[in-house]
């Protein structure tokens, strides 16, 4: 009963300290390359980044301040082929999407009102049958604009 109690702790153990290590590689990622993107936009300080799997998919909610210019980009490793983000209202209307801009990794805008946005993140699965799903690292950066 005990080896069996130990074992139980020890695997809780691993699982909770597994995703934070992989979680500290993606933000070290969303930090090297993907605040990149941001340029000439000033990155907000915020590095918002997760490991997802094809067929994932992930929100965040940010609040944009009126008459600001603002930068959203979205970048993720080079094990997933595209990564799709919408921009949505809090009911939900979608403000841009990039799949229908050739999945573009950026989009430059400015709000009229303050308001609270959605970002939702898709990883598509890829077409090839019989293949494992892949995972990778995918982060949601936002930048503002100063003249």
């Amino acid at each position: 009963m005990r080896s069996s109690i130990y074992i139980l702790v020890s695997a809780v153990v691993l699982f909770l300290a597994l995703p934070s290590s992989s979680n500290a590689q993606c933000k070290n990622f969303a930090k090297k390359i993907c605040r990149l993107e941001l340029s000439p936009y000033v990155h907000d300080g915020n590095y918002n980044a997760a490991i997802l799997t094809e067929g994932e998919d992930a929100e965040l909610f940010k609040t944009f301040y009126a008459g600001q210019q603002y930068r959203i980009s979205v970048c993720g490793s080079e094990t997933l082929s595209k990564i799709e983000f919408m921009v949505m209202d809090v009911d939900r209307k979608v403000l841009y999407t990039n799949a229908k801009n050739n999945f573009a990794t950026s989009w430059d805008f400015k709000v009229e009102n303050t308001q609270q946005l959605i970002i939702l993140v898709k990883v598509p699965v890829s077409s090839g049958k019989n293949e494992e799903l892949k995972s990778g690292c995918v982060a949601i950066m936002f930048g503002l604009k100063t003249d």
